[in-house]
């Protein structure tokens, strides 16, 4: 029995988390298989796919809670490719 004003099908917020993790499959073939500094471009992207991702999960959840998330995300990931741009800088 269906309750009204509930749906409990996938909204179009979910299905674009899908197709933007579909996007995290490439970078990571290139982070592998590439140069370091391809890598880590590839790394930053990966970073700013993910925390895309997450907000539509956010929304799709409809959990304000969740927003907190993303935020922390996205300042980890800028942090995370500057500390393996200076590793990197080192190698050279």
């Amino acid at each position: 029995m269906a309750t009204l004003g509930v749906s409990a099908g996938v909204n179009a917020f979910e299905i674009a988390a899908t197709a933007l993790l579909l996007g995290l499959v490439p970078l990571g073939a290139i982070a592998m298989r590439r140069r370091p500094l391809d890598g880590l471009v590839a790394l930053e992207l990966a970073g700013s796919l993910l925390v895309l991702v997450l907000l539509c999960l956010a929304e799709g959840f409809r959990r304000s809670v969740y927003y907190d998330v993303p935020v922390v995300a996205a300042a980890m990931s800028w942090i995370g490719g500057l500390v393996v741009a200076r590793f990197l800088g080192r190698l050279r």
